[in-house]
């Protein structure tokens, strides 16, 4: 019987993520459904680690780091804790899980053997307390690689050379320039290490009880791996460090069942012995399969920071933006951009406008047309990331700079502003709006009909919301139901799951309005970068 068949069962299908302050584990059934959630915070539930939002800032405050350890006892607590609440091991079929990005862990010279004699009467924290080269793993705040990064992009060209050979240019927190700086300063850290995984290939290594290989889309995040061959850039690595490839491992497709779960777990918490692992991904790589994106979608998730998701088939890479490895199609790509000025922006001008009320403001977006007639202004109260600026810029219909505008031009350049950046960096990177164009929103101001009516005329596409809660972890689950089923389309896999809700339709006239303002939006945005 294939497992398709086996499809009306009760198996279950379990899907972690190894996030910046906690590990959460959402359980989907046969149905999609989510059946059982836990999670163990870092600083409220591990405090003896002294740690602030999951991380340690070291004295120089660009050196920021985890415990590699405090995320081996999370683990620990959060399997202990579903035993407690009389969870099933049993019947879970498959699982898979995700991994902050950027991330990495150190294995000391003879912990695979650790790894695959792990005694079920003991934690996993008590026998790998030793297993690791380097205790604080170096995490995807950190900053202080600026050397390292120099020192990349001049041995490949310069900074689009690496963006068109690993999807982005070199960044303080991608893996590669984090390992250069642990071999140039700490030698005998790096020769005494083994086996270099990032925290998604390190939870997945937990579960195999062995070495788990780093993912395509996981791995894309560590300006190490060519993105179109899909194996490690030999001249990348050259350029970190020596002997690289071979404590890295092969990569593989992020679809790779690893085999069986490790007879720890099936001892210690009764998992099935026949229970798979598929392999780990990285948490923007898992919230693309939670999100459910297929070709033509982008995901614009409208938080403190806002954040979009792109599906792409053909990548352009450039200075801004991260393109990485499909997690759920192998011929595919994602792309990644984040904007530091988010929901924090947008209620800044809130209150300046309409006195803290999201109804006036909805007001004074509504009482002005699309396109603002012609004004517009580019809001960065904080130093931005995409593009790397920061101030307040407004122009008016004839393209002249001028201080300020009206209530209701204020309201609206805003919106129309962040939304026009968003749009005209993903094509940048590759993403065209087509007739099967969606805009899927989440976060905070997805739930605001005016600010998404305009993302939906800014795009020309339809826009649909989902309150998708844990998405890294329930889009592992799905990958993980996925794989175990043997065959089909990830998206053929997922269908039964909860639809997205239409919340606004594109209004066709403004079509031309806004392709002539992003235009006139870029030309702004050059001249204060």
């Amino acid at each position: 019987m294939s497992n398709i068949q086996k499809l009306a069962n009760d198996q279950i299908f379990l899907g972690l993520d190894f996030s910046t302050q906690q590990v959460k584990a959402t359980v989907i059934n046969n149905s999609l459904a989510v059946v059982h959630e836990a999670s163990v915070q870092f600083d409220r539930d591990l405090p003896h680690y002294g740690m602030q939002g999951g991380v340690h800032i070291q004295a120089d405050g660009l050196t920021i780091t985890s415990p590699t350890l405090m995320w081996v006892e999370a683990l620990d607590l959060l399997l202990d804790k579903m035993k407690e609440d009389k969870f099933d091991f049993s019947k879970v079929a498959s699982l898979s899980g995700a991994g902050q990005q950027h991330g990495s862990v150190y294995w000391k010279n003879g912990s695979e053997t650790v790894l695959g004699s792990l005694q079920s009467s003991m934690s996993l924290k008590d026998q790998l307390k030793d297993a690791f080269s380097l205790s604080d793993s170096p995490v995807w705040m950190d900053s202080s690689t600026s050397e390292q990064c120099k020192q990349l992009e001049a041995s490949l060209g310069g900074a689009q050379a690496v963006a068109d050979l690993t999807g982005s240019r070199a960044y303080e927190r991608f893996t590669g320039n984090q390992i250069a700086k642990v071999s140039k300063n700490q030698p005998d850290v790096y020769n005494s290490t083994e086996r270099i995984s990032l925290v998604s290939s390190f939870a997945a290594s937990l579960f195999a009880g062995k070495w788990a290989p780093i993912d395509f889309s996981d791995g894309s995040g560590m300006n190490l791996l060519d993105i179109r061959s899909k194996q490690w850039s030999q001249k990348a690595l050259d350029a970190c460090s020596t002997d690289l490839a071979q404590k890295l491992g092969p990569p593989v497709s992020s679809a790779t069942n690893l085999g069986n779960i490790s007879s720890y777990f099936v001892d210690r918490y009764r998992f099935s012995p026949d229970c798979q692992v598929v392999a780990f991904t990285g948490d923007n790589p898992g919230s693309l399969a939670g999100m459910r994106l297929q070709e033509g979608d982008v995901v614009v998730s409208l938080g403190t920071s806002d954040t979009l998701f792109l599906w792409l088939k053909t990548p352009k890479p450039a200075l801004e933006g991260h393109i990485f490895c499909n997690p759920v199609e192998d011929d595919a790509y994602m792309a990644l951009l984040c904007y530091k000025n988010g929901s924090i922006t947008r209620e800044r001008i809130r209150d300046e406008t309409a006195c803290q009320s999201w109804e006036t403001f909805n007001q004074l977006l509504r009482s002005t047309p699309p396109g603002n007639n012609g004004n517009i202004g580019i809001y960065f109260h904080v130093q931005e990331i995409t593009p790397g600026a920061v101030g307040i810029v407004r122009a008016s219909t004839d393209g002249i700079r001028v201080k300020t505008f009206t209530k209701a031009q204020e309201a609206r350049a805003v919106i129309e502003g962040q939304f026009l950046a968003k749009r005209i960096h993903a094509q940048k990177l590759g993403y065209h709006i087509g007739e099967d164009t969606r805009v899927l929103a989440t976060g905070g101001a997805s739930s605001n009909p005016a600010i998404l009516q305009v993302l939906s005329d800014v795009f020309q596409a339809p826009v649909y919301v989902m309150d998708v809660a844990n998405s890294a972890s329930l889009g592992c689950a799905y990958r993980a139901r996925h794989v175990w089923m043997g065959s089909g389309s990830f998206h053929d896999s997922v269908r039964g799951a909860t639809e997205f809700k239409l919340a606004a339709s594109p209004n066709t006239n403004a079509a031309q309005v806004y392709d002539d303002l992003a235009v006139k939006y870029e030309l702004l945005e050059r001249e204060i970068t």
